[in-house]
């Protein structure tokens, strides 16, 4: 089951997500993120028993001289080792980008794998007319409404991740 994550939840997800990176700097990233009121979604899975996956969306602005766009930063999606490969972080992503897209965000950037992510519409090709501290092939995009990004803009992340 996919749904919002609450306070008493925190403390299970900082496990989830120190174990599926194997250290510190991405649940730090998460709780940096809450701290200062840059979320914009975050879900969990959950079964019966306890929490098995999460993942946050963050506010990101898409600058332009016509006007800013309202985006979102896709990061991190973890899943605990013992239940990857098995839909969870699908699911996540799935809920989440719908989620993004029913609030208005014009889209949503990644900085992730890039055999991965594509099934759910993201590509290097739509974020390429973006100024980021990234580039290449695991820098992508999704458009939430269509050509939106082709105007191109500067991407500012939230200050939690310095870049």
């Amino acid at each position: 089951m996919v749904r919002d994550a609450t306070p008493n939840d925190y403390p299970a997800i900082r496990q989830i997500v120190r174990q599926a990176f194997g250290q510190e700097d991405e649940a730090n990233l998460v709780d940096q993120l809450r701290a200062e009121g840059h979320v914009v979604v975050e879900l969990v899975a959950a079964s019966e028993i306890a929490l098995q996956g999460h993942v946050l969306y963050s506010r990101l602005t898409i600058e332009r001289p016509s006007g800013n766009l309202n985006a979102a930063a896709l990061a991190p999606v973890s899943v605990l080792p013992a239940f990857q490969r098995g839909g969870i972080g699908k699911a996540l992503i799935g809920a989440g980008n719908a989620r993004c897209a029913a609030l208005g965000c014009a889209a949503i950037i990644v900085l992730g794998h890039a055999d991965y992510y594509p099934q759910f519409g993201f590509s290097a090709a739509a974020a390429e007319s973006l100024e980021a501290p990234f580039s290449g092939p695991h820098f992508m995009a999704l458009e939430l409404r269509p050509d939106v990004l082709k105007a191109g803009g500067r991407v500012r992340y939230a200050n939690a991740f310095g870049v």
